[in-house]
């Protein structure tokens, strides 16, 4: 079946990773080789709600040219954002006062006047749920799983994580020898709000002594204790903590919690440091990759995921589905309900092979 498609949209919300350019070019190949044009929506769903805030008036025509050297790039030439939910647009009164308003409408709209078929949404758990929000209002929408965090549950990997990974583990292996050389305790802060794949991948590879992930809570004592024993042995040790990782009863590690938003998560790492040389009597340091970890060269697996999911997202489209994600279970592509892909969280399973290796190898998970 062929869908009557001329002209599509592709926009990328919530934090960017390594491979979301791939994504761009295949979408534009694949799509011009079917005579469609392709449109690129600025910041989310932004360009289309505040066109007069961009030069180029927030929709860019995508060509072949356009996107030919952009694969090996990180980041994304639309721009994204995270705070971009048209359902809760955040605008400002004259009197100053910030509100949020149903702008959804607004978004439907501009599909209309600008004669777009249907769009291509990338991004993670947020940003599907908009797409799929979108969807239920009548617009033809297929998503494309993106984060680093490897958190959305019906696809068996995605994008960005492999890079994540790359980039955290060779900061871990240079941070070996700083620590041997001072005879500290460095503990290296990575992203995982609710899920621990880049914890557990990078320290698991760069030889950690500890790992502290969102799916196990902490004893900080048990911890101490192990690495007391580590040091006597190398006289340094190594801890990786996810951002999200936090102490048995206790909550997460946030820098800011605004009413209404999601709230910031950081100095994780900062505070474990902290405790720890209370605990083991070892100078400790911590290091935060932050937003390292999403910026960069893309590997070539997330190059060619990015394509892949790319290239998926207009055959989808071709083949007249609409409310789809689609998602990567080898060796099939499968195209998943959007509801049924924003349902359920994919974190560390607990009896895992990572989490089984880690203990094997005498890596602490702070239980």
């Amino acid at each position: 079946m062929t869908a009557d498609i001329e002209r599509i949209a592709i926009n990328t919300g919530g934090g960017d990773a390594p491979g979301l350019n791939a994504v761009i070019h295949a979408v534009v190949h694949a799509s011009c080789a079917r005579g469609w044009e392709v449109f690129g929506i600025r910041e989310g769903y932004d360009g289309l709600l505040d066109p007069h805030h961009y030069p180029d008036g927030g929709l860019i025509p995508l060509e072949r040219a356009t996107v030919r050297h952009i694969t090996h790039l990180g980041g994304t030439i639309l721009g994204t954002t995270n705070r971009g939910n048209p359902f809760r647009h955040v605008v400002t009164r004259p009197d100053g006062r910030r509100e949020e308003q149903d702008r959804s409408a607004a978004v439907l709209q501009a599909f209309r006047r600008h004669r777009l078929d249907a769009l291509v949404a990338v991004g993670g758990d947020g940003s599907l749920s908009i797409a799929n929000e979108l969807h239920e209002q009548g617009l033809r929408v297929v998503g494309v799983p993106k984060t680093i965090d490897n958190d959305l549950d019906s696809t068996l990997v995605t994008f960005g994580l492999d890079s994540a990974v790359s980039f955290a583990t060779e900061c871990i292996d240079r941070l070996h020898a700083t620590a041997q050389a001072h005879r500290r305790l460095i503990v290296v802060e990575v992203m995982g709000r609710y899920a621990g794949w880049i914890a557990l991948a990078s320290g698991t590879a760069g030889q950690a002594s500890a790992i502290l992930i969102p799916e196990i809570p902490y004893d900080l004592g048990k911890v101490a204790d192990h690495l007391k024993q580590k040091a006597a042995e190398l006289s340094y040790a190594i801890v990786v903590v996810a951002e999200g990782a936090k102490p048995i009863g206790g909550d997460v590690t946030a820098k800011t919690r605004e009413p209404g938003r999601v709230e910031r998560l950081g100095g994780i790492g900062a505070r474990v440091a902290e405790q720890l040389e209370r605990l083991t009597g070892i100078e400790s340091r911590a290091v935060v990759l932050g937003h390292l970890l999403r910026g960069g060269t893309p590997t070539s697996l997330d190059r060619n995921l990015g394509l892949m999911f790319g290239a998926a997202a207009v055959r989808a489209l071709a083949e007249g589905r609409n409310g789809v994600m689609v998602a990567i279970n080898p060796p099939n592509i499968d195209y998943v309900p959007l509801k049924q892909a924003v349902a359920k969280m994919k974190t560390v399973p607990l009896e895992s092979t990572g989490i089984v290796t880690a203990r094997m190898l005498d890596i602490s998970l702070g239980d």
